[in-house]
């Protein structure tokens, strides 16, 4: 596979893990609502950061990075519903907190602690973790060649990043035009949903024992 080749298996592979909606996209769609553009602009960042560390290793250690994974998935799949279901439980406290009868705006976050915050949600999100695991399996053979390579990595990171900036700015722009009592409600649904994402995938661990 040649480097052009490449780039386009990269990008369709970046918006093959971005599009599908789970617990980080629902949460990044929550920043914009809450937090505003800055904040929700610097999330995608950060997802899509980790997504392109995820392929640059895939395509460098592909197979160490198989034998590694192989046998240890339930723990990690644990500590990352462990970890979900810790956000969501906070933010629907934050949010049962906040009075619906009150504008409480954009939050002030800083863009690199909200960056940072996703970079590490979506290093722990077994799902990713995963999907460039069976990558590295399938498709590294194919791009062989440094150049080919770092298109590769490049197309995946522009795949992800169009895609969660998409959500980022949508849910940013969408915010402001919400009422309070709209903003709080979506709030609840948003965690909630993380909430029952990272129950669902403890459950499902477990029970295949």
């Amino acid at each position: 596979m040649n480097a052009a080749g490449a780039f386009v298996a990269g990008l369709l592979a970046g918006l093959t893990i971005a599009i599908p909606v789970g617990a980080i996209a629902v949460l990044l769609i929550t920043e914009g609502l809450r937090n505003g553009h800055r904040a929700a602009v610097a999330g995608a960042f950060g997802i899509a950061t980790v997504d392109l560390v995820y392929s640059t290793v895939a395509m460098a250690a592909g197979g160490i990075v198989t034998s590694v994974m192989s046998g240890h998935e339930k723990p990690v799949q644990l500590v990352a519903a462990a970890v979900l279901l810790a956000v969501g439980v906070n933010g629907i406290v934050r949010a049962a907190r906040t009075s619906p009868l009150v504008e409480p705006g954009p939050l002030p976050r800083a863009a690199g602690a909200t960056y940072l915050k996703f970079v590490g949600l979506t290093a722990a999100n077994p799902a990713t973790a995963l999907y460039f695991v069976a990558l590295a399996a399938t498709l590294g053979p194919r791009v062989s060649g440094a150049g080919a390579a770092t298109a590769f990595v490049i197309g995946v990171f522009l795949g992800s990043v169009s895609w969660q900036l998409v959500l980022a700015l949508g849910s940013a722009t969408l915010g402001p035009r919400l009422s309070p009592g709209v903003r709080r409600l979506t709030s609840f649904l948003g965690f909630g949903l993380v909430t029952a994402m990272a129950v669902a995938l403890a459950v499902g661990v477990l029970a295949r024992g």
